[in-house]
């Protein structure tokens, strides 16, 4: 339920979402009119059954052989579907497992590949550089600035 606080002059109040109201006259007349055209159309079922027999029988018979195609084609449906399914199924283990296998391998060669350039470029490299800063600030400590030593 959607509620929210709405500040009023006696205080904060929970504000709530109306629930759309249906006057009961309208339910009892919708009841009724479903009530009678059930029983109109019972009423009427039986009155063809007594008076026009033949012609129940025949729509019977339609209504039968028309039951039957439809489940006909409902099987058939049924039928597609599943060949569908099975079809996606095939794809998912026959080409995106495969895929999602070389992905995984590759993640692992970069893996690699990354911990292989850390440890014998990257890690030497700046070792070199602190090497390199720490004569150079050695040099400045023994002989001072070299750019301050220059005559002007």
């Amino acid at each position: 339920m959607d509620s929210r606080i709405v500040s009023t002059p006696s205080g904060t109040v929970p504000e709530q979402k109306k629930l759309i109201s249906v006057k009961p006259i309208y339910i009892v007349l919708a009841v009724s009119v479903a009530l009678l055209l059930l029983v109109g159309s019972v009423w009427g079922i039986v009155w063809l059954a007594r008076t026009q027999a033949a012609t129940v029988e025949a729509v019977r018979d339609v209504l039968l052989i028309a039951l039957a195609i439809e489940s006909c084609l409902f099987g058939i449906v049924l039928l597609f579907m599943l060949l569908t399914i099975v079809r996606l199924v095939n794809m998912l283990e026959f080409e995106i497992k495969p895929i999602l296998e070389k992905t995984n391998e590759t993640v692992g060669t970069i893996r690699g590949t990354t911990t292989f350039v850390s440890k014998n470029v990257v890690k030497p490299v700046t070792e070199a550089r602190v090497h390199v800063a720490g004569i150079r600030r050695a040099f400045k400590a023994l002989f001072g600035n070299p750019r301050n030593n220059l005559p002007r």
